[in-house]
């Protein structure tokens, strides 16, 4: 029985699924949106708006935090610029999850995750 255990496996590794949540929120903090299936984007929501309440703090030691997660130079100096910037006098809730249906190959339940 798996009572009080948190979080998804999706049949990966650890490395494998870290990796996976990495590419996850780089997409979204690059593009803003994507479309994933609905258990993705309900994993990957905490660890973007981790990244950015770093942004939000604008610290070098914030900054680096956020290069060892995502990993990604051009993004990181985004968001520290442009996104954190836009979320100044929000206490949180930057992600919205839109459920839109059912993909037609497998039947996997598909959300939209924006920034709001």
């Amino acid at each position: 029985m798996r009572h009080q255990v948190a979080g998804r496996k999706f049949s990966r590794t650890a490395g494998h699924r870290r990796a996976l949540y990495r590419n996850l929120v780089m997409s979204l903090l690059e593009h803003e949106k994507m479309v994933t299936t609905e258990a993705k984007a309900r994993e990957i929501r905490g660890l973007a708006e981790k990244m950015i309440t770093l942004g939000k703090e604008g610290s070098v030691a914030s900054r680096r935090q956020a290069l060892a997660f995502v990993g990604n130079g051009k993004i990181v100096k985004k968001l520290f610029d442009d996104i954190a910037i836009r979320y100044n006098g929000r206490q949180g809730g930057y992600t919205r999850i839109v459920k839109l249906g059912f993909r037609s190959g497998d039947s996997a339940p598909v959300a939209r995750i924006e920034l709001v």
